[in-house]
C-alpha cells in the first residue's frame, strides 16, 4: 500500500533530497533520491531534481511507492561467458534478453541466468540486480561486465563514472551520413511529451557520443560509436536527434524498416581496468548473425 507524506518548508534550507532525508529518517537518502528520480516527489505540484534548493512556503509531497517483493529464481538459460575470473566476468548478451528482473520481466533475464551459472555476485545493487554494473537495452546485443564481489563492483562503477572504461558499439542507421566522424553532445532526460521515452532536454544530464562511419549503403550507414557517458537509450536518442535513427528501433526510429528483432545496435568492444590486477582488459564480440546477414544483403543490393 502506498503512503503519501506532505510537508511545508518553513526554516529548512538546502537541497531537496537532503531536506527530505532529514525529515524522513526512516528512509535512506538513496531511497529518497530514487523517489525523486522516478517523480514520486513533487514541490508545489511539480517534480524537481534532488539538487533543487527548497524555499520558504514550498509544499513538498512524497509518495512511498509500494514495494512488490520479487523472488529472483536461478534459471538454466544458455549464457555466453566471454571471460571469467574470481572478481569479474564478461558476458555477450543476446538480442531480446532483458538485463535484470522487473515487474514485467520476472524470468528469462540475464540476472536469472547469472544466478544459475555463477556462484558469487556483488550485492551492491540489491537482490534484483546482483552483479550488474551497467546495462544495455533488451534488444541491444553485446558485451556487459559483471562484478562478482562488492569491491570489484565499486571499482568498475567508478571507472564508468570517471569515463576511463571503453564501450564501443556498432549500429546500422537510416540515412547517408556525409561526415566521416563526429561528436554528439546533447543532454538527455525523460521526455516531457512521452514519459516512457528519453529525449534531448535542456536540463537533462550531460551526454556525449562519438561516432565514426564504417560503411555506406544506398539508404543506410554503418557506424561505430563510442560512449563517453552512459545515459538511458543514449545512442538511440542521439542518433535520432541528428537525423539518423537506428534501423529497427521500435521506439525512436521509423516503424517500417529492415527485417529483424529490434534495433541494429551491438555493444562490440568493452574495456576496463581489472579491479584486482590493474591490467586493462579489452574484449570484442562479433556481430549477431541477423546483423551480419542484413549487411551482406545491403552490400549485394548496392
Amino acid at each position: 500500500m502506498t503512503k503519501k507524506m506532505k510537508m511545508t518548508i518553513n526554516e529548512e534550507k538546502g537541497r531537496l533530497d537532503k531536506v527530505l532525508a532529514d525529515h524522513l529518517k526512516q528512509f535512506t537518502r538513496s531511497q529518497i533520491q530514487h523517489w525523486i528520480k522516478e517523480e514520486y516527489v513533487t514541490v508545489n505540484g511539480q517534480p524537481e531534481k534532488g539538487n533543487y534548493k527548497v524555499k520558504n512556503g514550498d509544499v513538498v509531497e512524497a509518495i512511498e511507492p509500494e514495494v512488490v517483493p520479487l523472488e529472483i529464481l536461478a534459471e538454466d538459460i544458455p549464457l555466453e561467458i566471454v571471460y571469467e575470473d574470481e572478481a569479474v566476468l564478461v558476458v555477450n548478451k543476446p538480442q531480446g534478453m532483458v538485463v535484470h528482473p522487473s515487474a514485467g520481466h520476472l524470468t528469462g533475464t540475464l540476472v536469472n541466468a547469472l544466478m544459475y551459472h555463477v556462484k558469487d555476485l556483488s550485492g551492491i545493487n540489491g537482490v534484483i540486480r546482483p552483479g550488474i554494473v551497467h546495462r544495455i537495452d533488451k534488444d541491444t546485443s553485446g558485451l556487459l561486465m559483471v562484478a562478482k564481489n562488492d569491491q570489484a563492483h565499486e571499482m568498475l562503477a567508478e571507472q564508468l563514472k570517471e569515463k576511463t572504461s571503453l564501450r564501443r558499439y556498432v549500429a546500422l542507421v537510416h540515412g547517408h551520413i556525409l561526415h566521416e566522424k563526429g561528436t554528439i553532445d546533447a543532454p538527455i532526460g525523460r521526455s516531457k511529451e512521452d514519459r516512457k521515452k528519453q529525449g534531448i532536454i535542456d536540463d537533462g544530464k550531460p551526454a556525449v557520443t562519438h561516432f565514426k562511419v564504417l560503411e555506406r549503403f544506398n539508404e543506410y550507414t554503418l557506424v561505430e560509436l563510442e560512449l563517453e557517458t552512459g545515459r538511458t537509450h543514449q545512442i538511440r536518442v542521439h542518433m535520432k536527434y541528428i537525423g539518423f535513427p537506428i534501423a529497427g528501433d521500435p521506439t525512436y526510429g521509423p516503424r517500417k524498416t529492415l527485417a529483424g528483432k529490434g534495433q541494429f545496435l551491438h555493444a562490440k568492444v568493452l574495456g576496463f581496468k581489472h579491479p584486482t590486477s590493474g591490467d586493462f582488459l579489452t574484449f570484442e564480440a562479433p556481430l549477431p548473425e541477423i546483423f551480419e546477414k542484413t549487411l551482406a544483403e545491403l552490400r549485394e543490393n548496392g
